[in-house]
């Protein structure tokens, strides 16, 4: 991924980052510098939070990146799954009802929520709720799409 720019953002920009993750995941990101980087290559934004790439943009949309989230460890918008989950999420396959193991009520659907695997916490992936949280965990069926996951372009851009 090739940097087509990079600048600090202002302050009034970075309260409201803070403010809408805040509210979206009842996470308070802290640093000290913040800067927005857009791309060559690829038509996604990321925020470096003291030099890592902590949010992103999905659809205009700011969200926390795994990094962002295996940092802060969301409380809302949260989808757990089960141990045979694991290779097929970090890989970046769309998640299906049988590996979830609980999804917070919060979830609603077009909803980005954070994909963690349930032994220990960490965040494997982030996607897109097809369904309400509620209505996650049974039998049958794509119930998040996958947009970023452990090991893909995003996760391993450095600044």
């Amino acid at each position: 991924m090739e940097v087509k720019s990079r600048h600090h953002l202002r302050s009034d920009d970075v309260s409201a980052l803070e403010s809408d993750l805040s509210e979206k995941l009842g996470v308070s990101p802290d640093g000290d510098t913040y800067e927005r980087v857009e791309f060559e290559d690829a038509d996604r934004e990321v925020i470096l939070i003291d030099g890592e790439p902590q949010v992103a943009f999905f659809d205009e949309v700011p969200f926390l990146t795994v990094r962002g989230a295996n940092a802060y460890e969301p409380e809302r918008r949260l989808v757990t799954v089960d141990a045979g989950a694991i290779s097929f999420v970090s890989d970046g396959a769309d998640v299906m009802r049988p590996g979830i193991t609980e999804a917070t009520a919060d979830i609603s659907p077009d909803d980005l929520v954070v994909i963690a695997e349930e032994s220990h916490g960490k965040v494997l992936a982030i996607g897109r709720a097809r369904v309400e949280g509620s209505e996650m965990a049974g039998n049958e069926g794509k119930v998040v799409d996958s947009l970023h996951h452990v090991g893909d372009e995003l996760y391993g851009f450095t600044a």
